[in-house]
């Protein structure tokens, strides 16, 4: 039998420890990364912020996620380049949709770049849907890049209805 073995994957919450490996992957895996600040204000604020390691403790991704009123906002989600095409996006846009399920959130909302096909086609095949534009959203190399607005809505846990 030659069947690959996979690595056992984890999620474990995001930490200030953590930023040194997170800051080699964003910056890896992105033209305009997001900086140490920017993660340091979304873990200072108490955003959902995860990490998916491997069983050695590597960072195969990440995400961070701002709860609102009724929505949860995804801000960050990244697969390192050389896990990337192994479902881990998957994995991941799951695990915060379940979050939105836990938290009692009626829907998930996320910016993507209007270049990035396979996100963007990641993201239809999961169910969201592009209900807007933001123009020029995010830096780009020549000019600003426009930032197509996605929506999914979430159905409620299963379970007792919670009553406030």
């Amino acid at each position: 039998m030659n069947a690959q073995l996979q690595p056992r994957l984890s999620r474990r919450a995001m930490g200030l420890r953590d930023l040194d490996a997170v800051l080699a992957v964003e910056t890896a895996a992105y033209s305009h990364p997001w900086s140490r600040g920017n993660f340091i204000d979304s873990l200072a604020a108490g955003y959902q912020a995860e990490l998916l390691e491997d069983s050695a403790g590597g960072l195969v991704g990440y995400f961070v996620a701002m709860p609102g009123v009724d929505e949860l906002h995804l801000l960050n989600i990244t697969v390192a380049p050389a896990w990337q095409g192994q479902g881990h996006g998957s994995a991941l846009m799951q695990a915060v949709r379940a979050l939105a399920q836990q938290l009692g959130l009626a829907t998930l909302w996320l910016e993507v770049r209007e270049s990035n096909h396979r996100a963007r086609a990641l993201y239809a095949r999961l169910g969201f849907a592009e209900v807007g534009l933001r123009r020029g959203y995010y830096p780009a190399a020549a000019r600003r890049e426009d930032a197509v607005v996605m929506s999914l809505r979430v159905a409620a846990p299963e379970g007792p209805a919670h009553v406030v």
